[in-house]
């Protein structure tokens, strides 16, 4: 099946889509424009938020309120049936530099909010990106676990939660760490590399995995989601009609289509009119419901 477009939703950097099964619905957010959105797969209405910071990362909390990674740190949102959304701060991160922001951000199988942070500017290739570990009732600055990156990404964990993954997309990197993962303590060891994206099309940016431990991760420049088997082999690519997927989610009613975000450049749309569109995919294989935030 190609790629289906369910929202041409211009986005200029679709993220981090996320499937709440309870709504028969579909939310994303646009990282510039400080955006989170809906998609209903029952009536296809699209509604939208404004928040007060670039909005990175989202996980649905156990009130059914969302968590969200932005510029300064993380926030919990509220957004109501009008437009309006609630927005309070939970727990600032201290940035090594003030040109910064969250990245990329899923919660572990216990309901942990892991969240990367880079520079805005790529083309500084400065290796001040962290990746952070957010729990609930955390109120002070939140400590990263790992340093040294540049644009962390492609954060994904397997089925019995027992290995986590870790991508830096950016192109003087291009690689996919897996880590061995302590459940009880949170607490990632044992890095290593578990594919080198030079090797393929592509830029590591967001992922999945799937029921069976596959890892999905969206090609940024190719238009491609790969999927590599959990020791490392690409097993499929799928294709998308834009240049730079950015993330993807299992969702749908039996978690078996794949949704895929995606950018859209302010200087590079002529010949790919549908970037920033979110798109959906059928994969082959069912996917894992998003883990809540409940830590």
């Amino acid at each position: 099946m190609p790629a289906e477009l369910i929202v041409d939703a211009r986005n200029a950097v679709g993220e981090c889509p996320v499937w709440v099964g309870e709504e028969n619905a579909l939310y994303w957010v646009d990282i510039p424009a400080g955006g989170l959105q809906r998609w209903s797969a029952d009536t296809g209405q699209v509604s939208a938020w404004k928040t007060p910071e670039m909005l990175a990362c989202i996980a649905r909390h156990a009130d059914g309120s969302w968590v969200a990674g932005m510029e300064s740190g993380f926030f919990q949102l509220r957004p109501h049936n009008d437009g309006s959304l609630d927005s309070e701060p939970l727990a600032g991160i201290d940035h090594s530099r003030p040109d910064m922001r969250l990245n990329d951000g899923r919660c572990d199988r216990q309901g942990r909010f892991w969240v990367g942070s880079m520079v805005l500017d790529m083309g500084a290739n400065a290796a001040e990106g962290r990746l952070y570990r957010y729990s609930a009732g955390q109120r002070g600055p939140v400590d990263a676990q790992l340093s040294g990156l540049i644009v962390p990404n492609g954060l994904g964990f397997s089925p019995d939660g027992r290995t986590m993954y870790l991508s830096d997309s950016h192109p003087a990197v291009q690689q996919i760490w897996a880590f061995d993962y302590d459940i009880d303590s949170g607490t990632p060891s044992n890095r290593r590399l578990f594919v080198d994206m030079n090797h393929y099309a592509g830029r590591p940016d967001g992922a999945a995995v799937d029921a069976e431990g596959g890892y999905w991760i969206c090609a940024n420049d190719a238009g491609l989601i790969h999927r590599f088997t959990p020791d490392g082999r690409l097993d499929r690519s799928l294709a998308v009609p834009v240049k730079k997927p950015s993330m993807c989610a299992f969702g749908g009613s039996r978690l078996d289509t794949l949704f895929v975000t995606s950018i859209r450049p302010a200087d590079d749309h002529d010949d790919q009119s549908l970037a920033g569109g979110v798109f959906a995919l059928n994969p082959g294989v069912k996917g894992l419901p998003e883990p809540l935030f409940n830590v």
